[in-house]
């Protein structure tokens, strides 16, 4: 089940006006860095929670409806579904109507409705759903631990910009894996 981004967020967890007072920099040569340690930083967190933190729009492609009638997301956590398409033999795709799926917006399940769905026509890729994940729009709806993980990195990875840092410690400090522990994605 291959997840394609469309659109990444709006804005990020911190301004780097915020950042900067953060990191005691008082001065505006930095700031390129700062928002790209910051873009790097939340799309890290991301990754490693399995968790999108501010809304952003993905497309998840399957070859099949699910034979159990529930779609689970790896990523999460699910605000809305968009978009339902199949594709025919032809290649040519088929809008099935979004709300009549049911969404568990808390375990981010898709429900198809049960036996109403067009078969696709092609074998690989012939159901694309497009999705819109993440805690919300704005940087107060990201859980305050996971806003303070992206700003500990960003901090981490800018004292650090050097490459000395020990590698262990430049991928995951403990004080972020400790911050993100409860947000994990279990996969098996």
């Amino acid at each position: 089940m291959p997840m394609l981004l469309l659109a990444g967020p709006a804005a990020e967890p911190w301004t780097v006006t915020d950042l900067k007072s953060f990191l005691r920099v008082e001065h505006d040569a930095d700031d390129a860095v700062i928002a790209s340690l910051l873009t790097a930083a939340r799309a890290q967190i991301e990754a490693w929670t399995g968790r999108m933190l501010l809304a952003q729009r993905w497309r998840l492609v399957r070859d099949a409806w699910p034979r159990d009638g529930r779609i689970v997301l790896r990523g999460g956590p699910l605000r809305s579904l968009i978009a339902v398409r199949t594709y025919d033999a032809r290649g040519v795709a088929h809008d099935v109507d979004p709300a009549s799926f049911v969404l568990d917006l808390a375990g981010g399940v898709i429900a198809p409705p049960p036996g109403a769905l067009p078969e696709p026509g092609r074998a690989v890729a012939g159901i694309e759903l497009d999705l819109e994940l993440g805690y919300g729009t704005a940087p107060d709806d990201v859980p305050a631990p996971l806003r303070h993980a992206v700003r500990t990195l960003v901090a981490q990875w800018y004292d650090n910009r050097g490459g000395a840092a020990d590698t262990s410690a430049a991928l995951l400090p403990g004080s972020v894996a400790t911050l993100i522990a409860g947000y994990r994605a279990v996969t098996l």
